[in-house]
């Protein structure tokens, strides 16, 4: 039976160069009602686990979460899946960075320009604030890094950093640790300290 994981597998075969008609078929199929696009897959992790800890099914609710290898990629998944394309109604979560893509993409697609929240810096440094450096440097014993982490911070281009820094930096040393963290620390997080763009964002779908 198809899921929402085949959808974004042939989301992602269609903004590739691929033919769209599976994309549009499995739409149909599965009842998707909204696409969020996100940068990567850290952000995918931190959405859905969020949500698993409010009790949602966003699957169930007709929503599809999307990473797309890069915000430079969102004026073609927007026009892919928003009003031009598939017309589901858009969603997104970007860091401040990369807040132009955004913009150029919902404007592209003829989205609403407030469909998508961003984060300062990026979703790790907003996760970071809110749990407090000491708490995510408990978290990181806890799954076992704390040699890694001690010798990323007797790396001289490190020293004298705020810890802040430190730890986003941290988090994006080695492939993976991203995507593991971005769930760990969101599933850390007590009810009430969701970052502002994170918790806007399942408000909003």
């Amino acid at each position: 039976m198809a899921d929402m994981g085949a959808f974004r597998d042939a989301v992602s075969r269609w903004a590739a160069g691929g033919p769209g008609g599976a994309a549009g078929d499995l739409a149909v199929q599965l009842g998707v009602r909204t696409a969020v696009l996100l940068e990567g897959l850290s952000d995918l992790a931190a959405v859905e686990a969020l949500a698993a800890q409010r009790g949602r099914d966003l699957a169930a609710e007709g929503v599809c979460v999307v990473a797309m290898g890069g915000a430079m990629s969102v004026g073609r998944y927007a026009g892919l899946l928003g009003p031009p394309g598939l017309g589901l109604r858009l969603r997104g979560l970007c860091d401040e960075g990369e807040q132009s893509f955004y913009d150029c993409g919902w404007k592209r697609a003829r989205a609403p320009q407030r469909g998508f929240f961003v984060c300062v810096a990026d979703l790790e440094d907003e996760l970071i604030r809110a749990l407090g450096t000491a708490r995510v440097e408990e978290i990181i014993r806890a799954e076992g890094d704390l040699r890694a982490w001690q010798t990323f911070l007797r790396q001289p281009a490190h020293h004298g950093r705020p810890r802040q820094q430190q730890l986003r930096r941290f988090l994006g040393t080695k492939k993976g640790r991203k995507i593991r963290y971005g769930r760990l620390l969101v599933e850390t997080l007590d009810p009430e300290q969701a970052p502002a763009p994170l918790d806007d964002l399942l408000t909003s779908l």
